[in-house]
């Protein structure tokens, strides 16, 4: 639970230490293969022929087969699920959907998802990804007048550090009920206090 009075929230602080910083790097742990994306593709009933054959999808427009988007963020760029990666120094009391930067609130909803792809993925691609922190910014909303937003920006690469893809996500960390009525009163008697000084 966050500790922080929006008194205290210093936010051009936290934008001048957060904003651009890396939160997380990974790596693929296979290239873009065939097999996984015909699975892919026949698990969800997907039947591009730019996915599933390599000769119509060389006649067409990207000269090769390609990757489907979905099959970006979770297959090609990252670990995968098996095996699994061993956490080291995470923090297990920080809120995942703040990335570790500090606010006022400890509730979180996922606002937006904007996706922009820039490059066709094709076989055979080696893929990483780097998250940043895009932008932290204080926007009101009627349960907390001091809610605080996150955007971060994942940057997709090739093996030539070519960027193909970008996801932009954008959080909103608030205050609970409870502790909007806490930082009031805490606000309260600290006007209270100053007029009688």
């Amino acid at each position: 639970m966050s500790n922080i009075h929006p008194l205290d929230y210093d936010l051009e602080a936290v934008r001048a230490e957060w904003i651009g910083k890396l939160i997380s790097e990974s790596s693929g742990r296979y290239p873009v293969e065939y097999d996984p994306i015909r699975r892919h593709c026949h698990m969800v009933g997907d039947l591009n022929p730019a996915f599933l054959d390599p000769v119509s999808a060389g006649e067409g427009p990207y000269g090769s087969v390609i990757s489907p988007p979905s099959m970006l963020p979770t297959y090609f760029a990252s670990g995968g699920p098996w095996p699994p990666n061993k956490a080291s120094g995470s923090d297990t009391d920080t809120p995942l959907f703040t990335f570790g930067v500090p606010t006022p609130g400890d509730r979180g909803i996922n606002m937006e998802v904007a996706w922009e792809f820039l490059a066709p993925i094709r076989v055979g691609d080696v893929l990483r990804l780097e998250l940043r922190i895009a932008d932290i910014f204080k926007k009101p909303i009627k349960l907390d007048p001091h809610a605080i937003w996150i955007v971060v920006e994942t940057s997709f690469m090739n093996q030539e550090n070519a960027v193909v893809a970008k996801w932009r996500n954008t959080m909103l960390v608030h205050r609970s009920p409870d502790q909007v009525s806490r930082d009031a009163e805490r606000e309260a008697a600290g006007a209270t206090a100053g007029g009688d000084a």
